[in-house]
């Protein structure tokens, strides 16, 4: 069974001679506690291509000390990782090697490099002997395993890690600490990177991560979509991790990453050759749609739980909360299975290899070459162009169905064209963020509406079931009702916002 923790620390360089300071004198610190000297001997996995180091992940196998087993170490921000830890074995645990499935692809998971640690650690500990930072002294030995040769180095380096619970604060008063008596940052994020590099071989940049133009400042269209495109990719890579863990909100950004990536492609069709990214954009929409089951029964179970917390005891008739909850099982167990499914597809892997592909060798058509300021505007003009004859279209209807569905409709292209602003936010600056706000405006409108629609659907079927098993329906129908409500409010707000997304609202950005 893996077990999870935020490891938030820091490396410095040193040296057998370097003496630390009186840590005791940082400020909160009370005393600093001997917890003896451990010997770690660990081996970490990666492709012969090293992927997960390209990516700034480890993974490792580690006999010695306190936490002996298998460890998977994600990045989060600087100096911030998750560890997934597993208990020791000789195979990989499965748990840890699904984490890994989206950026390894089927590629062997082989060592390649084993290091070798004498670990001094001390404890500083606040007035009531609670840990506030463990600070450990390594000397490292590292040895290449994946070359053939055997290349060796060794170092000495000091780590203090945020004891759980504690001030983020108290890192600054170590390192401030630390510095006076002339000890540095170390200059590699990890252990393993400092023994690629002083082994010979630093971790390859992957092209899904990075790309060979990203050091170069973008200059035209083309430039610019891809370096959109690119932050989409990698979004997509991160997250694929939290939606297997099932992390808060991970599903929801995985799938606007689908969704960006194809709507980029769909809006900027003279940048990008469509023979090219249209297949793409068809299986962006499959694993949107295999996710969509997933998030949209987070939203509409959020949805349906604020509006019974609303409701007056007294008007709460029968067993509301647990009719839904039995609901909510029922749909929510299958639509995580759907998308757990999905990601162990090899139809899912397949893309993403697509995806670097593109990358690497983008299908860049004439327009690309245009200076953004001509090329983007055009394209959001198209897709402007779109949303508003969709919202004239949906306001001329009467109220019902056939409404609804054009509404949901107009939502669309709402979307695309806000995304289609934000891509070119980096080209055209302020003229572009401000068309994205003014689009993403109209789009949460049509969403929210779209949401009563499919929250009146399930409230439906909630009030037939609960009258099927002999319970009062009266709580589902008064939901119901104020949903009606709220959509024939939003429906009489949509044209005073679309009206604030008029062209000449927009600061002239459509005029390219």
């Amino acid at each position: 069974m893996a077990d999870t923790k935020r490891e938030i620390e820091r490396k410095y360089e040193a040296t057998p001679e370097t003496k630390l300071p009186k840590l005791s004198k940082v400020v909160g610190v009370s005393a600093v506690v001997d917890h003896g000297t451990a010997e770690l001997d660990a081996v970490y996995y990666d492709t012969a291509e090293l992927r997960l180091a390209a990516a700034s992940i480890t993974l490792r196998r580690r006999t010695g000390g306190s936490d002996a087993g298998w460890h998977l170490k994600l990045p989060v921000a600087p100096g911030v990782r998750d560890e997934i830890g597993a208990p020791l074995s000789d195979e990989l645990p499965r748990s840890l090697a699904a984490l890994v499935r989206a950026r390894v692809r089927g590629a062997d998971l082989v060592p390649v490099v084993r290091l070798r640690s004498t670990r001094r650690i001390q404890v500083l500990t606040d007035a009531d002997g609670n840990p506030l930072a463990e600070l450990s002294r390594d000397a490292v030995r590292a040895e290449r395993l994946d070359d053939g040769e055997g290349r060796t180095a060794a170092w000495d380096e000091i780590e203090v890690e945020l004891a759980d619970d504690a001030d983020p604060a108290i890192l600054d008063a170590v390192e401030q600490k630390l510095t006076k008596a002339g000890i540095r940052a170390a200059d590699s994020p990890s252990k393993l990177a400092r023994a690629l590099d002083e082994t010979g071989l630093a971790a390859p940049r992957a092209a899904l991560d990075t790309g060979a133009e990203r050091s170069a400042e973008p200059q035209t269209a083309g430039d610019h979509i891809l370096v959109y495109l690119r932050e989409q990719v990698v979004a997509l890579l991160a997250y694929d991790p939290g939606v297997r863990r099932d992390l808060p909100d991970a599903v929801h950004q995985m799938r606007v990453a689908t969704r960006r990536l194809r709507s980029a492609f769909r809006s900027f069709r003279k940048v990008l050759d469509r023979t090219v990214t249209d297949p793409i954009g068809e299986e962006l929409k499959w694993l949107a749609g295999e996710l969509g089951v997933a998030r949209d029964q987070e939203v509409l179970t959020e949805r349906l739980r604020a509006g019974i917390a609303e409701i007056p005891r007294t008007l709460l008739l029968g067993p509301v909360r647990g009719r839904l909850r039995i609901y909510t099982a029922a749909h929510g167990a299958g639509s995580r299975r759907k998308a757990l499914t999905a990601l162990d597809n090899k139809r899912y892997l397949a893309l993403l290899a697509t995806l670097e592909a593109l990358l690497a060798e983008p299908p860049l058509l004439g327009a690309a070459a245009k200076p953004p300021e001509e090329a983007l505007p055009k394209a959001m003009a198209k897709d402007y162009g779109r949303l508003a004859d969709r919202i004239t279209h949906a306001l001329e209807l009467p109220a019902g169905d056939e409404r609804d569905l054009a509404l949901h409709e107009a939502r669309k292209a709402a979307k695309r064209a806000r995304y289609a602003g934000e891509a070119a936010k980096s080209a055209l600056g302020k003229p572009a963020k401000r068309f994205a706000k003014r689009m993403k405006a109209v789009q949460t409108v049509l969403g929210d509406h779209q949401d009563s629609v499919v929250a009146r659907e399930a409230l439906r079927n909630l009030a037939i079931q609960a009258h099927a098993a002999g319970e009062s329906a009266f709580a589902w129908g008064l939901l119901y009702g104020r949903e009606e409500w709220a959509a024939a409010e939003l429906e009489r707000k949509l044209p005073e916002v679309w009206a604030k997304a008029a062209p000449e609202q927009l600061g002239g950005v459509l005029d390219g």
